[in-house]
């Protein structure tokens, strides 16, 4: 069985679609090799994921259809013979290189008036299926048992680290930044604080170079603060945080690898749900 997956964008999404790649694994043993188009910012994720062999980038911007890059992608791909198509998001330009490539199933909720691009269609009971999970694992088998995303770590390069950022004692690690802006985010102000309280440990701050100006507030007279936003790429980010006892963060990508690499994580949701996106721990 050769399956073709078209992945979420988000890096907390992607992160939970392996609960999708672990089940198809499972299910056809051996017997079966999965690729995954997916976004270049979240592809570091993927090399982490034991379950895919290849992964295919698909230039295009957030928001763009991008529809002759779509098709030459597509028409790429035909040559893979691939035996079935998985898409995860529910948009319609998702759904598009597989029906370019010609793969004869493509599977999929409906999403936005994909008829024809998806042609097994698998309904979306929200209620049925709370959790963004237990409907990754619907589009191949509704109910079935979920494992629970599982990154694999680079001890090696964790040593590399360890020496470059000059990181020593015990670690927790704080995600201070989220998408969406602020409703998403606990105060610097909150993490500064707690940040004084656990003066016994090396905190590790974690994220992109957007979280910077913040970082910088929740450092601000906490000498056992490293300050590490915009400083690391995704997979580095995924070995520092396996160094860590736990995790203090946002609902954010960076939550679900903690989870992932088996990190006790102290969430904290605002503007979303822990219903819906819980960390899998």
């Amino acid at each position: 069985m050769k399956i073709l997956i078209i992945a979420p964008n988000w890096v907390g999404d992607m992160v939970m679609a392996q609960v999708l790649f672990k089940h198809l694994t499972k299910r056809y043993k051996e017997d079966i090799i999965i690729d995954v188009i997916a976004p270049k910012w979240s592809i570091g994720v993927l090399n982490r994921m034991p379950e895919v062999r290849r992964k295919i980038v698909l230039d295009t911007k957030h928001g763009e259809l991008g529809l002759n890059k779509r098709y030459q992608l597509g028409k790429s791909l035909r040559e893979e013979r691939y035996d079935r198509a998985i898409t995860m998001p529910i948009t319609f330009k998702s759904a598009l290189v597989p029906f370019f490539a010609k793969i004869p199933v493509r599977s999929g909720f409906i999403g936005e008036m994909r008829f024809g691009l998806i042609d097994d269609i698998k309904k979306l009971d929200k209620t049925a299926m709370p959790r963004m999970i237990d409907r990754y694992i619907a589009l191949d088998q509704a109910n079935a048992a979920i494992n629970y995303p599982s990154l694999s770590v680079d001890s090696e390069n964790q040593k590399r680290l360890i020496g470059k950022f000059g990181i020593s004692g015990k670690c927790a690690a704080f995600f201070i930044g989220a998408e969406y802006g602020a409703t998403k985010r606990w105060s610097a102000e909150s993490y500064n604080a707690l940040a004084k309280r656990l003066s016994n440990y090396t905190i590790l701050l974690i994220g992109s170079n957007k979280d910077f100006a913040l970082a910088t507030a929740v450092k601000n007279g906490n000498s056992n603060v490293i300050n590490l936003c915009g400083e690391t790429t995704l997979e580095e980010a995924i070995d520092l945080i396996a160094l860590c006892t736990f995790a203090v963060c946002n609902d954010s990508g960076l939550m679900h690898i903690a989870a992932a690499v088996h990190v006790p994580v102290a969430a904290i949701f605002g503007s979303s749900t822990p219903a819906y996106t819980p960390p899998l721990t």
